[in-house]
């Protein structure tokens, strides 16, 4: 299948909700093929999802993109083979006010992402340390919006991103909302996090997994705080 076919194939899954520039495509396509380069000698993504890049974990990670609304700073937690966080950062590769954080504990993993974002020309920063260090650590300021993909249950994500979405010395600051990828079991998810947390939700349909949703939260506030 051409690159041409593989990129029809992810706008239709899509379902027209995302209009992708020339540039974009060639980037997405730089992206596959270093993908498969990298796959032979690091375990990126799941073997039996090799012929799904496009039509599962391109498009999985660019249904996010209407959700972005007007944020600028990103944080992709656990960023892995770049999904979601490098997929957005290739869709907002032409606004220079938009900025990727990612951010991943994998050193092998990361000198993948660094390829990617040379070949591509897009404007990320990677961190190759934990989640936990990351926000120890981070000078962030006004960060949008955290995104993160099969890497945690929802009470843990909020865990590790309270530097974004609660700031206990200044409770009243711009917080950041939380868009997940999440598999059948988000009701679930959610209804556990809210032990801990004070949040809304709002879930939307995926388009690559009928029982999936991506879930937006809110409002973000530990219970104590409440």
């Amino acid at each position: 299948m051409g690159h041409q076919d593989n990129f029809e194939m992810m706008k239709r899954v899509l379902a027209g909700r995302l209009d992708v520039s020339r540039e974009t495509q060639a980037r997405l396509e730089a992206y596959s093929q270093l993908l498969l380069q990298w796959q032979k000698v690091q375990n990126l993504v799941a073997p039996n999802t090799l012929g799904e890049v496009w039509s599962r974990h391109f498009a999985d990670s660019a249904q996010l993109q209407p959700l972005l609304g007007d944020s600028r700073v990103l944080v992709d937690l656990g960023s892995g083979a770049g999904f979601p966080g490098l997929v957005l950062a290739i869709l907002n590769a032409e606004r220079p006010d938009f900025k990727v954080h990612l951010v991943e504990a994998n050193g092998r993993k990361c000198a993948f992402l660094k390829d990617v974002a040379r070949a591509t020309g897009v404007d990320v920063e990677i961190h190759n340390c934990r989640i936990e260090d990351f926000a120890n650590k981070s000078t962030i300021h006004s960060i949008d919006v955290v995104t993160a993909r099969a890497l945690k249950p929802l009470h843990s994500l909020l865990d590790l991103g309270h530097f974004a979405f609660y700031c206990e010395q200044a409770p009243l600051q711009k917080a950041a909302f939380g868009l997940f990828l999440k598999g059948q079991s988000f009701e679930q998810e959610i209804e556990e996090a809210l032990s801990s947390w004070s949040f809304e939700a709002e879930c939307f349909e995926s388009c690559t997994d009928k029982d999936g949703r991506i879930v937006k939260v809110t409002q973000i506030k530990p219970r104590s705080k409440v």
